[in-house]
């Protein structure tokens, strides 16, 4: 497709328009997804950053909305929506599946397994999350594992939670998710 394009250096890709794949749905943020969705920050670890999840009507359905001012000081650097997913991915499956909109910085996705037994252990894949509603897919071959306790590629059908994060830099986050998905 000529309206691809790729996100440079992040290995994840824009769809043009509302494009979407047939694949399972994991989240469109339907009922109640306070009920699924947890917030945390660095603050857990002694970090200064300062933000909140909240979900909001957003043109495209109820959005997950991820705000706030991520610090890397005092060791820190995050904020994080997260969830536990009710049933492992496909073992065929080769990626997520975001309706994204922000402020153009970049985000990532986090997803733990069962061998990511400390907090600061994780599979991290990037995006970007543009002015205006896209879909992003980020395959699964784009994780890296992060925190030196986890190694190797990534098994879907091992994916025991995932996170939509904004990580790493001193910025404002201003993220809405409207449904992710496995393709």
């Amino acid at each position: 497709m000529k309206r691809r394009a790729v996100l440079a250096g992040l290995g994840a890709l824009m769809l043009p328009g509302g494009a979407r794949s047939e694949g399972r749905m994991i989240d469109d943020f339907s009922g109640d997804p306070g009920a699924r969705w947890e917030f945390v920050s660095d603050r857990v670890m002694g970090g200064v950053s300062s933000g909140r999840v909240a979900f909001e009507p957003a043109g495209e359905g109820v959005a997950l909305h991820l705000t706030g001012e991520v610090s890397t000081k005092n060791r820190g650097g995050f904020l994080q929506a997260r969830r536990d997913l009710p049933q492992r991915l496909e073992r065929g499956a080769q990626g997520l599946e975001l309706r994204v909109k922000g402020n153009g910085a970049r985000y990532y996705l986090h997803v733990r397994t069962p061998g990511a037994v400390m907090p600061w252990s994780f599979y991290q894949a990037g995006f970007e999350a543009p002015e205006r509603w896209a879909t992003v897919r980020v395959p699964f071959s784009a994780f890296a594992a992060k925190g030196g306790v986890i190694g190797g590629a990534l098994k879907p059908q091992s994916v025991k939670s995932l996170g939509v994060v904004a990580y790493g830099a001193d910025y404002t986050a201003d993220l809405w998710v409207a449904r992710i998905g496995v393709y």
